[in-house]
């Protein structure tokens, strides 16, 4: 039972403290509910049990998401965080985790900003089982071999990962009775990959703005360039470059994310067209874009912001961009 689940993990918590749990079960129970914005959905995350979302639920726990048909039987663990304040009104952010697929360190990250800025963290766990490798999660499942796109191996956009994010959405404000109509998204590091794909092959999704955050390389706006490191073999070919142009996306890189040899960074002949590093690609990414919509005469509306000081870090990095977002 989850009640016998989360009476377990204290204990082995107190004991390592070195307190007697069974001569204080009621105050610490207690003190753990004062801590916590819900004591309801933090307890059942301590004891890995997934919250029923309701109208009521404030505070951090997950949920799982089985609803979308095209993904059979794949169970999404999501983690929330919803501030004690929340009205139905609040926006609600999603936050793509990195290749680490921490879905929960990422929430816990977020919580800070979350109660200044008064917003609902969403943060789906894509994690290796359901989503493996890089073209399931970074790519997006466009192509079952996102590196060799071909005709033959392009999926349905049904199958897409990026397609799970609007019923995720339709399912929170649903369940949670919030009035939104639209979200805003964080992406960090394999996040940022997954963040700046969505919003070029979902232009029409209801994003409002997008932080893509220290990506390790990108899809880059250039129809010369093939998949996956441009538009060309890809359903990107057709893209209306206005669309994409005048959404808000905002690149941010770390000052210091600038090492050749960081863990994770692709190299190869294709990458390193973008730059060295993530910072200097970032930039390759931005200017190249921004290049693209002055020869073609359309709004840009893109912007990037370096760090300061800042290395590869996701948890300074997640704060920033939500300052992005709210400001």
């Amino acid at each position: 039972m989850a009640y016998q689940k989360i009476l377990d993990l204290i204990n082995v918590n107190i004991i390592k403290m070195k307190i007697t749990f069974s001569r204080y079960p009621l105050i610490f129970i207690f003190g753990s509910c004062l801590l916590f914005n819900s004591c309801s959905g933090d307890l059942n995350e301590l004891a890995n049990e997934p919250e029923i979302l309701n109208a009521n639920t404030t505070g951090s726990g997950f949920f799982e998401y089985a609803d979308y048909v095209p993904f059979g039987n794949k169970v999404i663990k999501t983690y929330y965080y919803i501030p004690k304040n929340v009205t139905s009104t609040a926006q609600i952010v999603f936050i793509f985790h990195g290749n680490g697929r921490n879905a929960k360190d990422y929430r816990d990250a977020a919580i800070e900003k979350a109660n200044q800025y008064n917003f609902i963290v969403i943060v789906p766990e894509f994690s290796t089982v359901n989503f493996p490798g890089g073209d399931a999660y970074n790519l997006g499942n466009v192509f079952l071999d996102g590196d060799n796109p071909s005709s033959a191996s392009l999926l349905l956009e049904e199958n897409w990962t990026f397609s799970i994010i609007g019923p995720i959405f339709d399912f929170i404000i649903e369940k949670t009775v919030n009035t939104s109509t639209n979200y805003k998204i964080i992406g960090h590091s394999a996040g940022g990959q997954f963040a700046h794909r969505f919003a070029l092959f979902k232009p029409n999704a209801r994003y409002t703005k997008v932080v893509a955050s220290a990506s390790g390389w990108y899809t880059v706006p250039d129809f010369l360039v093939t998949f996956p490191y441009g538009f060309k073999k890809s359903p990107l070919d057709n893209v209306d470059l206005a669309k994409i142009f005048s959404k808000h996306i905002y690149i941010q890189v770390g000052e210091l994310d600038n090492s050749p040899s960081a863990s994770g960074l692709r190299r190869n002949q294709f990458a390193d067209i973008q730059g060295d590093n993530r910072y200097d690609r970032a930039y390759y990414f931005y200017n190249t874009s921004k290049d693209l919509a002055v020869t073609n005469n359309v709004t840009f509306n893109w912007k990037i912001q370096t760090n300061t000081g800042l290395t590869h870090d996701f948890r300074p990095a997640i704060q920033k961009a939500a300052d992005l977002l709210f400001n």
